[in-house]
């Protein structure tokens, strides 16, 4: 090798020396700053996978409902409720927990309304699914008619409540503390466990969401007609385990 390529590799080699450590310190700095901003953000609550594909419930729910209703609505709520819990510091609680001590102080409207819809969708989710629906059999049907009389007389009270619910809000099926069922309805995103805000308390085992989210891009301003369809999506076997 002649000298002058000689110094020209050694320059090279020496300047690599010192660069390499720079830019692994660098690297190193950029990865450490980006697990303290994430270790900081306190996840409690994560957006629940679906058990189905988002085009297995048409016709009754299209495909594109369930996308955003799932990926953009159901994600938007539990990122601001996980938010809302690190500002008010709550840890070391349940969901159902936190829902029950939940106020109508303006100081909980975040975790009341980011936690109720978190709550509300994550039970949406598992009380519906493909090729369901029908009438109910076992226990959940037992209960249903000795509270109510009847399946039939269920489904008009329960259709009544989704029907008559005035602007955004839900209709359930509840458990009450006695042990017997029965139907009702919230605003917003507020819902029966919320004993301190709501008319009308108890275990919720169905829920129909008749926000225009769930059904417009579909049904546009015919919501009698979306929640008939969702009887044809009703999992009734899941239901009768959340029964005490």
């Amino acid at each position: 090798m002649k000298k002058r390529e000689f110094l020209k590799t050694s320059a090279i080699l020496s300047l690599g020396t010192i660069i390499n450590p720079l830019l692994s310190c660098e690297n190193n700095t950029k990865t450490e700053n980006e697990q303290q901003s994430i270790s900081s953000e306190d996840i409690v609550f994560e957006l629940p996978k679906l058990d189905y594909a988002f085009d297995a419930l048409e016709p009754h729910i299209d495909a594109k409902t369930m996308e955003i209703h799932h990926g953009k609505h159901h994600a938007g709520y539990t990122k601001k409720f996980n938010k809302a819990l690190a500002q008010s510091k709550i840890s070391g609680k349940s969901l159902q927990e936190i829902l029950a001590n939940v106020t109508e102080d303006d100081n909980d409207l975040g975790i009341r309304n980011n936690g109720g819809g978190y709550f509300n969708h994550k039970l949406f989710w598992k009380v519906i699914g493909p090729n369901k629906g029908g009438e109910p059999t076992g226990k959940i049907a037992d209960a249903i008619n000795q509270s109510f009389g009847s399946f039939e007389n269920f489904s008009i009270d329960f259709k009544n409540a989704a029907k008559t619910r005035f602007g955004s809000g839900w209709a359930w099926l509840i458990q009450e503390p006695s042990g017997s069922l029965a139907v009702t309805d919230t605003a917003n995103q507020d819902n029966p466990l919320m004993s301190k805000i709501v008319k009308k308390t108890g275990t919720p085992l169905l829920g129909l969401d008749v926000w225009e989210h769930a059904y417009y891009l579909n049904y546009q301003n015919r919501r009698s007609d979306y929640i008939n369809a969702f009887f044809n999506l009703i999992n009734w076997d899941n239901i009768g385990l959340l029964l005490k």
